[in-house]
């Protein structure tokens, strides 16, 4: 079973128990349930450090009179959290709640909101009732499981416009190629950018193997592979081809099930990348620290494959992890249930499926022709 307090140490557990609170509130569209959701937005909107530029309220009419806007505390939140029933936890209202949760993170900015209202260490208790009803849900039970290996898929959305596209290059040269260009840019950073982590500079912000590699995740029976529905920083695409893939027995899986596991990665087989990641992980964690993320290049010496778990992903995402006493690491740019495949894993015999999105809650695959 999921720990409780697991589901509160990272920024996109305690994300996943106020978007699921969201969930359930408009579900059942009560009076508490409506006055919750409104505190809770005015309370985000005034913790955003965007507030009144990035993000603004619109009101329904010019010629309203000008009035305050309600100024909630976190406080006031967490007391209407905690009158608010948690009934009707099942497996689609989990699978949205936990893709707002993906969809809102962010590593090259300061959190938003959100993520500011649900650390306060009021809101941040109430929450904690939340996680025990997801935790104890059966149907979270595959968050913390390893690779389901006998329903792997790989997702392609379509976006031509995406630097992304599936590669027909050997797993090794696109490494190869990942790593030189990883050194090159440190290099430069070095150079050219300042030492002063509040400086506004940005640049590669994440911390996965090269994207071209195959990525898969496992099926939720018709709700189709986890890849569809949980992907960080997407674009809102509506169409995606999905192919079976049949990971061999035998290959080696490095399971990121937890922060102490993407540590021991990172130390294992450390790249220094404090020069390039220094001002984005410092807007994102607060944390001024040297930063290296995991050398995917002699990884592949040892493993096939990395799988970061939903439960991994919850824990880790987004927060310094420690590595060494003044050298840490942040898992960004992964999505939850992800495997990457540092060889070149066999595709299945059948063919491709096309997949639509028909709302934001429902994927449909498309009919086969006849």
């Amino acid at each position: 079973m999921i720990e409780r307090a697991d589901l509160m140490v990272g920024p996109r557990g305690r994300r996943l128990c106020l978007e699921m609170a969201a969930a359930l509130a408009r579900a059942t569209r009560t009076p508490e349930g409506d006055e919750y959701l409104g505190a809770a937005l005015f309370s985000a909107y005034h913790l955003d450090p965007g507030a009144g530029s990035a993000r603004v309220i619109l009101r329904a009419s010019a010629d309203e009179p000008d009035e305050a806007d309600p100024c909630p505390t976190p406080a006031d939140v967490a007391r209407l959290l905690n009158a608010m029933p948690l009934d009707g936890l099942d497996a689609d209202v989990l699978l949205v709640g936990l893709r707002a949760a993906v969809d809102s993170a962010r590593y090259w900015q300061e959190p938003d909101g959100e993520d500011v209202l649900a650390a306060t260490p009021q809101v941040r208790a109430s929450l904690s009732r939340v996680a025990g009803s997801v935790a104890s849900s059966v149907s979270a039970a595959w968050w913390m499981t390893p690779i389901e290996r006998t329903t792997q898929a790989s997702v392609v959305f379509d976006d031509p416009a995406s630097p992304v596209q599936p590669s027909v290059q050997a797993a090794s040269v696109i490494l190869s190629r990942w790593r030189d260009r990883t050194i090159e840019e440190e290099a430069r950073a070095q150079r050219e950018r300042p030492v002063d982590p509040g400086a506004a500079w940005s640049g590669t912000w994440w911390s996965t193997p090269p994207r071209e590699l195959t990525r898969t995740s496992r099926r939720l029976g018709a709700h189709g592979p986890v890849g569809l529905w949980l992907v960080e920083d997407g674009y809102n695409w509506d169409r995606a081809s999905v192919r079976a893939i049949d990971p061999p027995a035998e290959a080696s899986v490095y399971e990121v099930d937890g922060p102490d596991a993407w540590s021991e990665l990172c130390h294992r087989f450390p790249l220094e990348v404090t020069a390039s990641r220094r001002h984005d992980w410092f807007r994102t964690t607060g944390a001024a620290h040297r930063w290296v993320i995991p050398d995917w290049v002699r990884v592949a010496d040892e493993f096939d494959a990395v799988h970061v778990t939903t439960t991994g992903y919850l824990t880790t995402a987004g927060r310094p992890v420690a590595v060494e006493e003044d050298t840490s690491s942040v898992l960004a740019g992964w999505n939850p249930d992800e495997t990457y495949w540092l060889t070149e894993p066999p595709a299945a015999t059948e063919a491709h499926q096309r997949w639509q999105r028909l709302d934001d809650d429902t994927w449909q695959e498309d009919p086969p022709f006849r």
